[in-house]
Parts: structure tokens; sequence; C-alpha cells
């Protein structure tokens, strides 16, 4: 599977607004710093200390959106 790995911060401007829930993602972690990656189902993982886990999922058109603002594609 491919994704985008990108940081929390970078995260936040992916996001639109009420496309998922600040808390839940804040309550699995999620900070700034963390590492994160999308696969291009949108869907979130969370990078642990010895595994990937997943804290939510993105919706709509959000792959332009990924790509324009990480200025990555996927790998």
């Amino acid at each position: 599977m491919q994704f985008i790995e990108l940081t929390g911060k970078s995260l936040l401007d992916v996001i639109n607004e009420g496309e998922i829930d600040m808390g839940q993602l804040h309550e699995a972690g999620v900070n700034g710093d963390s590492i994160l990656r999308i696969n291009k189902f949108g869907e979130i993982e969370l990078r642990a200390k010895h595994e990937w886990v997943l804290v939510g999922g993105l919706l709509g058109n959000f792959e332009d959106r990924l790509r324009r603002i990480t200025q990555l594609d996927w790998l």
C-alpha cells in the first residue's frame, strides 16, 4: 500500500473543518511533532514505538489537497 507521511502540524493544514474529530486525534496522542501517514483510502495512522496505529480518516477529495500541502507523492 502507498502512503504519504507527514507531521501532526501538517495534518492540521490538510484537514477541512468538520472532517475529523480533533478530540479523537488528541486522545490518540497526535500532536504537532507526531509522525503520521495517510494511505489512498484516507486512513490516518500514527507512528507508535513498534507499530502504526489507526487514529482516523479523511473524507472527500483529500488526495490533491494532501499532495499540494505536503509537496509529496504516494510512496
